[in-house]
């Protein structure tokens, strides 16, 4: 389960958001310099400016709250908030109160750096004693005005793909939830196949075969699911999609593949679809094939679809109602860079929370959603703003691209992930 934002209710954080605040004296000494707060590296936005008064970083409540995923519960007779959430896998209670600089953490009293105040209609709590209370680890930065926060290490789904060349880290494998294996496609011909150049079987490696690898992780409790790729470069995928044969052939292959070699799952990777062809035709194509899918598969299989984002190239894509079909969605928030990109240039932390966005706006609940990530971009200082982003909207977690790059390009790589997330 995640550690974070699960305990309170639905209904109890709305009204919380929905507060219509006591108005009030406020603080009309209250410097308001310009702070700014960014949360794993990435700026955070607050609906009342933070506030810096006689060295105490000042934030609304509701914001911080919801962005490390915090219950909260307003008393507005007692003018008091109610903050609870867990730190180092125990759960924590904070109370504060108006113009009280003394709060009650786990019923105990704790001097806080100053009382919260009210500005404005909305109540503004000292952020460095309200952060660091959940495992946020909080500093400032005084040339830069700037505040930043490290989100403590939370528990996602976490899915790792095992495309051909990511035998040496097959180790790995037991860090994750789930673990994709990419072995199939849709050829040239629009004609389902695990034989060819890119996505095949494998052969055995001594006593290690394709079918030890997926037992092996179902084993251990780790879900194995069949990857089905596909571009439409040359409109194949859009040939499958558009034939009742090759459709049929292709369902037909997937479901006797995931028999046979006990997969728990299967993640179709279709890609380019509304880029040259008309977009509103292509999502109906797709939409009708995982439908078709889904009801062909044995009930007990998971089934994921891979998807571009939102703010991308290819629109061909019903995100809300794949998600209504699919079990989760995996956005491919990655490759926003010009082709020929040297690797390890990290993709633009705004394009891929623009992409989780619209994404979430567009339908899917947050609970489907993984958040794709291309190891060959991020670097082991870049790779906690991603997850950063995951846990801040509370995604159910993030999907890497590739396992066999985990130790491609620099050492550190999974101690970085690690200390931002663990599998659920």
């Amino acid at each position: 389960m995640k550690q974070w934002g699960k305990q309170a209710a639905a209904a109890v954080l709305a009204a919380s958001l929905l507060c219509p605040w006591a108005s009030g004296a406020g603080r009309a000494d209250a410097a308001a310099t310009t702070v700014q707060i960014m949360l794993d590296d990435v700026p955070l936005a607050f609906d009342a400016e933070p506030l810096l008064d006689k060295g105490v970083t000042f934030v609304p409540f509701r914001a911080i709250g919801e962005a490390l995923g915090i219950g909260l519960v307003w008393d507005g007779s007692a003018r008091k908030v109610t903050a609870t959430g867990t730190r180092d896998g125990k759960s924590v209670e904070v109370v504060l109160q108006v113009g009280n600089g003394t709060a009650l953490v786990d019923g105990q009293n704790v001097k806080l750096p100053a009382a919260p105040i009210m500005v404005n209609n909305r109540v503004m709590i000292p952020l460095s004693f309200f952060s660091t209370q959940f495992g946020a680890k909080v500093s400032w930065s005084q040339e830069t005005r700037t505040v930043s926060i490290v989100s403590p290490q939370q528990a996602l789904h976490l899915r790792a793909f095992y495309a051909l060349g990511s035998f040496k880290e097959r180790d790995i494998i037991q860090s994750m939830n789930s673990v994709a294996f990419g072995w199939s496609r849709i050829d040239s011909n629009g004609v389902f196949t695990t034989e060819g150049a890119e996505y095949r079987i494998p052969e055995p490696s001594g006593d290690i075969t394709a079918d030890s690898l997926v037992s092996d992780a179902a084993a251990s409790g780790i879900k194995p699911y069949l990857m089905v790729y596909s571009g439409d470069g040359n409109n194949e995928l859009t040939k499958m999609l558009s034939d009742a044969s090759l459709r049929s052939q292709s369902i037909t292959g997937i479901t006797q593949e995931v028999q046979d070699k006990g997969f728990g799952g299967v993640v179709l990777d279709y890609e380019g679809l509304g880029f040259k062809l008309d977009k509103e035709s292509q999502r109906k194509l797709l939409n009708d094939y995982v439908k078709e899918l889904r009801e062909a598969l044995p009930k007990e299989t998971a089934l994921s679809v891979a998807v571009p984002p939102p703010n991308g190239a290819y629109q061909g894509y019903d995100y809300k109602t794949l998600a209504t079909v699919a079990d989760d969605l995996i956005v491919m928030a990655y490759q926003y860079h010009p082709a020929g990109t040297a690797a390890q240039v990290p993709e633009p932390n705004g394009k891929v929370q623009d992409a989780i966005r619209l994404t979430l706006d567009a339908g899917v609940p947050k609970e489907k959603l993984l958040l794709g990530i291309d190891m060959s971009s991020e670097t082991p200082s870049s790779i906690d703003d991603k997850l950063g982003l995951a846990k801040r909207y509370d995604l159910k977690g993030a999907a890497f691209w590739r396992l066999g790059l985990f130790r491609e390009y620099a050492e550190g790589m999974e101690d970085a992930v690690g200390k931002s997330v663990t599998k659920e």
